[in-house]
């Protein structure tokens, strides 16, 4: 494979590129690991599966719709109100006190 070069950005950010993307493998909100080699010039950029109890990879059925895809196709005011939902539902089970509007814009 030819040599890809990135430029680094002033917040620290880098796009992997397509072609390396595919052959590895990374998908969207993939959770990628850093490890920084012996000598501090490279990075070597690892795909991790973070999960309790992981026995066996689940498969993706085709007709699945992921959360943010389901949130991103809900109008603003259906958003809101599955925030205040879910914040109400997140209190609740850390025992602490919500009114539904702490920290909501």
């Amino acid at each position: 494979m030819a040599k890809l070069f990135r430029i680094l950005g002033k917040r620290g950010r880098i796009t992997i590129p397509y072609e390396i993307r595919q052959r590895v493998g990374f998908r969207y909100n993939d959770v990628l690991s850093f490890e920084e080699s012996a000598d501090g010039r490279s990075v070597v950029v690892k795909r991790e599966k973070i999960c309790d109890n992981c026995k066996r990879e689940q498969p993706v059925k085709e007709d699945e719709v992921t959360l943010f895809d389901f949130l991103n196709g809900l109008s603003p005011e259906q958003q809101h109100a599955a925030l205040v939902h879910l914040h109400l539902m997140w209190a609740e089970r850390k025992g602490g006190e919500a009114d539904g509007t702490e920290g909501i814009v």
